[in-house]
């Protein structure tokens, strides 16, 4: 089974009120670069993932946790 990083940047930023561009900016990246990692479409660098965690004040865990791939058949 394939693993797969699952997020909760969209919780987060709604927790602090905080748009999309505002968080792309306090961690050096485009804002569309937010947007793919909220929709799972990559998985972010250790550095960007430390970054994001360090915004909101929590651990790198608490945003970031990995699951497994379910298979269809």
């Amino acid at each position: 089974m394939q693993k797969m990083i699952k997020n909760r940047i969209k919780e987060y930023r709604a927790r602090f009120d905080m748009k999309q561009e505002e968080l792309a900016s306090k961690v050096g990246v485009r804002r569309e670069t937010i947007g793919n990692l909220e929709k799972g479409k990559y998985n972010p660098s250790l550095v960007l993932a430390w970054n994001i965690a360090k915004v909101f004040g929590v651990t790198i865990e608490e945003v970031f946790t990995v699951e497994e791939e379910k298979k269809s058949k």
